[in-house]
């Protein structure tokens, strides 16, 4: 089969590379005429002895563009934009491989990240460089669009799902090379603000001004750590022998199995909550199946719709507290059960995390009570040093 040469011609103070690429679109293939920048013009001008030196001095770069185009005359089925791609292959597979909370979180990223400036170049044909300045862009666009740039680990999760997707792309045969995001450095971004926990005070308020059955959602959310999905997903089969076992979670009407394995772990139900969910049975009808919250048409509550109706009009209207999302109830746990001198690997068995640095790392908050008390300390370890009869006071001795 004869492979293209291309052409190259000098148009607005540039040598361009004109050349024939087939892609599919669609599940059908199309020919289109493509047409890339080079270099420069320079003071050699445009004859045809230069362009002939301009194609040996940018042969590397002819054939990179050259190359995929003449693979897809044998192959066109592989030959893709990188949103064809995308759209076609790789969200499928993330839908069919992966749970349904990680298929809304890629597909929001892609929509609202990358697409718009990835989503028309040739995937054969991306390079390291281009990668690097899709995250550059990526981190000064949304800073223009939304006032203030994303986070340092937003972006780190952006190009870990650009990884994921060239990754893939190789995989079936659509990307030969190395995956083009190796070697790239993610954007320093905006500061992520720290995360929140709610301490026993916000949940109580928050319990106290809100109508049912918020009230024992916000209860339940707080005195079990359980995640929103599995929220969403428990049944009242679920709920016996004085614990919880999770054993699905639920996103967008999507049932998944628990997140991992250390997730089917039972969750103890304090007397305290136990007191609240019998008073909800009651108020329901005393159900011995199906969900634990259930809409008016008896299917699974949506906890946002909850949120959105109930808590935050509540909650605004009170000034009780202020809403730091769901997984803050899991981190209060956590964090309240730490201040009460319980150890982490019990934390860690509580929120059913395979590895305790998660539990200490993402987790346990230090309350403002916390370090008042360790300035406390360091306090009355410079008064006794101070003391009469003391010797003279040596910072080294403060631990």
């Amino acid at each position: 089969m004869r492979q293209q040469s291309g052409s190259l011609y000098p148009r607005h103070g540039w040598w361009n590379l004109r050349f024939r690429q087939t892609i599919s679109n669609g599940g059908t293939t199309e020919t289109q005429h493509k047409a890339v920048r080079l270099c420069p013009v320079d003071e050699r001008g445009t004859s045809k002895r230069v362009k002939a030196l301009v194609m040996k001095e940018q042969a590397d770069e002819i054939k990179r563009w050259l190359e995929p185009a003449n693979i897809a005359k044998k192959s066109p089925e592989t030959i893709r934009t990188v949103a064809g791609f995308v759209t076609d292959v790789y969200l499928p597979f993330v839908q069919l491989h992966k749970r349904a909370s990680t298929l809304k979180g890629y597909t929001d990223m892609w929509e609202d990240h990358v697409s718009r400036v990835a989503g028309d170049a040739l995937l054969r044909t991306v390079r390291t460089v281009d990668v690097q300045k899709w995250l550059e862009q990526i981190a000064s666009q949304d800073k223009t669009k939304k006032g203030s740039a994303l986070s340092h680990e937003s972006l780190k999760h952006i190009k870990s799902l650009i990884s994921g997707i060239f990754a893939h792309a190789k995989r079936q045969g659509f990307y030969d090379g190395a995956n083009p995001c190796q070697n790239t450095a993610v954007p320093k971004g905006a500061e992520g603000n720290d995360t929140h926990a709610y301490s026993l005070d916000e949940v109580r308020r928050m319990i106290m001004v809100c109508p049912e059955p918020a009230a024992t959602i916000i209860a339940f959310a707080a005195f079990t750590g359980t995640r929103r999905s599995e929220i969403q997903g428990l049944r009242w089969e679920d709920y016996r022998d004085g614990g919880i076992y999770v054993s699905r979670s639920l996103v967008d009407g999507v049932e998944n199995g628990p997140k991992t394995k250390a997730s089917c772990a039972p969750i103890p139900v304090i007397p305290y909550l136990a007191r609240i969910l019998e008073t909800h049975r009651l108020r329901v009808g005393s159900p011995t199946t199906g969900p634990i919250f259930a809409a008016t048409n008896k299917k699974p509550v949506s906890l946002n719709n909850v949120l959105g109706r109930v808590i935050m009009p509540a909650i605004k209207r009170d000034g009780v507290a202020q809403w730091h999302g769901w997984h803050a109830f899991r981190r209060g746990l956590a964090t309240n059960l730490h201040d009460l001198g319980v150890d982490d690997k019990t934390i860690q068995a509580i929120l059913r995390h395979s590895d305790v640095s998660v539990t200490q790392k993402c987790y346990v908050k230090t309350l403002p009570k916390q370090t008042v008390a360790a300035m406390q300390m360091l306090e009355s370890a410079l008064c006794a040093d101070c003391a009469p009869g003391a010797a003279v006071f040596d910072p080294k001795r403060v631990n």
